[in-house]
C-alpha cells in the first residue's frame, strides 16, 4: 500500500499546481478585450483545470480523512476550504445571469463596444456582476488561506 506521506506529497503538488492555473486564467480574462467565446473558453480551461487539481484531492483524500483528524489546524483548514467553495458557489450564481445576458445579445460572437454590460441585463445586472466579483475574490482569498494552513499541516506532519 502507498504510504500516507507519499499521498500527502502528491496532494500538495496537485493543489500547488492549481495556483498557476488560477492566476493565468484570471490574468487572461482580465487582460483580454473583448471577451469573446474563444477567450471565455480559453479562460475556463485553466480555471477548470485548477478546480480539478484542487477538488479531486479534496474529495477523494482530504474529506474522507477529516473525521479522524478534526481538531486544531485541520479544523481551520477545513473551515477555510469550505468558505472558499461557498464563495465560489456564491459567485457562480452571478456568472449564470451574466452569461445568459451576454449570450442573448450575442456579445460572445459579435462584441459591440457601444453596448454597456449594465444595459443588457435587467435592473439587477450590476448586482450579479458584484456577486461574481465577491465570489471570485472571496474564493481566492480563502483558497490561499486554506492552502497556507495545508502547507503548514503538511510540514508539521510529514517534514518535521
Amino acid at each position: 500500500m502507498v504510504s500516507d506521506g507519499l499521498v500527502a506529497t502528491v496532494v500538495l503538488l496537485s493543489v500547488s499546481l492549481s495556483l498557476p492555473c488560477f492566476l493565468y486564467g484570471a490574468y487572461y480574462i482580465i487582460e483580454t478585450e473583448p471577451v469573446t467565446w474563444d477567450v471565455l473558453i480559453h479562460h475556463l480551461k485553466f480555471v477548470t483545470t485548477g478546480l480539478v487539481l484542487t477538488t479531486v484531492p479534496m474529495v477523494f483524500w482530504m474529506i474522507p480523512r477529516l473525521p479522524d483528524q478534526l481538531g486544531g489546524l485541520s479544523a481551520v483548514h477545513a473551515m477555510l476550504g469550505l468558505q472558499a467553495y461557498a464563495l465560489l458557489a456564491f459567485g457562480g450564481t452571478g456568472i449564470v445571469r451574466i452569461f445568459r445576458a451576454k449570450r442573448e445579445h450575442d456579445l460572445y460572437n459579435e462584441y459591440d463596444e457601444d453596448l454597456l454590460l449594465d444595459e443588457i441585463g435587467d435592473e439587477t445586472f450590476s448586482h450579479w456582476r458584484s456577486r461574481l466579483r465577491i465570489g471570485v475574490f472571496g474564493y481566492v482569498i480563502f483558497w490561499l488561506l486554506a492552502y497556507l494552513v495545508g502547507v503548514a499541516r503538511y510540514a508539521l506532519r510529514y517534514v518535521a
